[in-house]
């Protein structure tokens, strides 16, 4: 945090919430702009790789400016949020500063004094405004246990410069130890800093909600520590297994961004809304395989099991049309469309996109073909505009285009319902007291219960497979 300097009190910069995070996704602001806060209130709350962190006001005052939205991803260095006027005419905090008391000075050499003043002016201006909260004098050289008051990155360095940091004295706020003083205590060891020893694996405990601020009660244990209260407090506090974090050149890290981080919150969005539950079975499409290659013969174009598939969709969902449905959470409603627009869940290398064929159901299966094999091509260079990428009514996922049979697919959200397509495999099918081999395609279908009966869904899904296993029928388009 020593690296992150603001000269102005009135200004807040996010410090440094954790040993080597750089950055924070804030989740919320506990304030509002004008709003008086406290010494050690919460006024943010946000999330590191590590932690679920409340980042407090290190002294009282009026909220003027909160920088970032929810959601928005802060840099440590950055300005958080501002206060308004100066700090010492900011509401008082509900305790009270102990009065200064005159003491008198050891005498000095004339010219020491001036140059200490203002190493120590300069230090406490380094402090104020980057400290998630600040210490006052009051509080004495708060330790845990024998444990120097220091920093995570001024810690790191005395680990980097071997230095052993609950041996130096601290020359900060409350007898920090800063960044000045380890370094000079590196340079007094034979004018140079020794060797640094291999350091062991570390040990970190799971991630807990945390608060990154020192309060004054963490004064009361150490005083109660003092008065041999150290053994209930020891008791009081459970155990935990320490977790070997692996060694930097075991790990790679990839940032969570962009287009993948959006794919999660609405795959995580779903969940938490939609009510899943998903209906399987299987498709004889023993007779659909010789169907699409006799019309990939015809046309001399390349056909695939799924513009059948999507034909099939269009045809149970205008028999079934509540499937064909999207949730207006926000006003309550349920929202039953008349036009039919398919969602196809793309593989890439970005990541899962859905585009959208609109008006499926107007299609023969050559269009369909041919709307997927461009949807794909544009998906897959990102040459795809936007207004194609929204407005789905249903989405069909091919889940067995790789491998696998059955799946649980996540509802593309607000929709209501979203068919996985699996591979399509030989395998045994008894139809008339008859064994026989036949080619069987894998069909789950996960809807939202909040508005889906699984009797519906069932009737749904067999009516696709009455489709599939007749496959004249979804030569021509559902709806002409």
């Amino acid at each position: 945090m020593a690296h992150h300097k603001s000269s102005d009190p009135n200004i807040f910069i996010l410090p440094d919430l954790g040993e080597g995070v750089h950055e924070a996704e804030l989740i919320s602001w506990k304030v509002k702009p004008g709003e008086t806060v406290e010494e050690h209130q919460t006024v943010a709350e946000m999330e590191t790789d590590k932690a679920l962190v409340e980042v407090p006001s290190p002294r009282a005052g009026v909220i003027k400016e909160l920088r970032g939205e929810p959601g928005q991803i802060m840099k440590v260095g950055e300005v958080a949020w501002t206060y308004e006027g100066a700090a010492d005419s900011a509401p008082a905090s509900k305790t009270a500063p102990a009065k200064a008391t005159p003491v008198k000075q050891a005498p000095a050499p004339a010219k020491a004094a001036p140059a200490a003043k203002a190493s120590n002016d300069e230090e406490e201006r380094e402090d104020a405004g980057t400290v998630v909260g600040t210490m006052g004098g009051s509080l004495g050289a708060i330790t845990a246990g024998d444990k120097a008051l220091a920093t995570p990155a001024v810690r790191r360095l005395a680990r980097d410069l071997g230095v052993d940091i609950d041996s130096v004295p601290g020359s900060g706020i409350a007898g920090r130890v800063t960044e000045k003083d380890v370094r000079a205590a590196a340079a007094s060891d034979g004018g140079a800093s020794r060797e640094p020893e291999p350091a062991p694996a570390r040990r970190v405990e799971e991630p807990e909600r945390r608060s990154v601020v020192t309060t004054a009660r963490q004064d009361d244990r150490s005083r109660n520590s003092d008065n041999g209260g150290a053994s209930s407090l020891a008791t009081s506090v459970p155990a935990r297994t320490p977790t070997r974090v692996p060694a930097p050149n075991e790990l790679t890290r990839i940032p969570f961004r962009g287009v993948r981080r959006t794919i999660a919150n609405r795959l995580r969005h779903s969940m938490d809304t939609a009510v899943h539950f998903t209906v399987m079975d299987e498709a004889d499409v023993s007779a659909l395989d010789k169907v699409r290659k006799t019309t990939a013969a015809s046309s001399g174009e390349k056909v695939s099991f799924l513009p059948f598939v999507i034909g099939a969709v269009c045809r149970a969902l205008r028999a079934f049309p509540a499937l064909n449905s999207t949730v207006d959470d926000d006003n309550e409603e349920i929202l039953r469309h008349r036009s039919i627009h398919i969602g196809m869940a793309a593989d890439t290398d970005h990541g899962l996109t859905v585009p959208v064929i609109f008006d499926a159901d107007t299609m023969g299966v050559l269009q369909i073909a041919r709307q997927v094999d461009e949807l794909a091509r544009m998906t897959r260079d990102r040459s795809i505009p936007r207004d194609l990428l929204m407005g789905s009514t249903f989405t069909v996922t091919n889940v067995g285009s790789y491998a696998g049979r059955f799946a649980t697919p996540v509802i593309n959200y607000p929709e209501v319902a979203i068919l996985g397509v699996g591979r399509a495999r030989d395998g045994v099918s008894v139809r008339d007291g008859a064994i026989r081999i036949a080619k069987l395609m894998p069909l789950s279908l996960a809807a939202d219960h909040r508005t889906v009966d699984g009797a519906e869904a069932a009737k749904f899904l067999q009516h696709v497979i009455d489709l599939l296993e007749q496959p004249e029928t979804l030569l021509a388009p559902a709806r002409g």
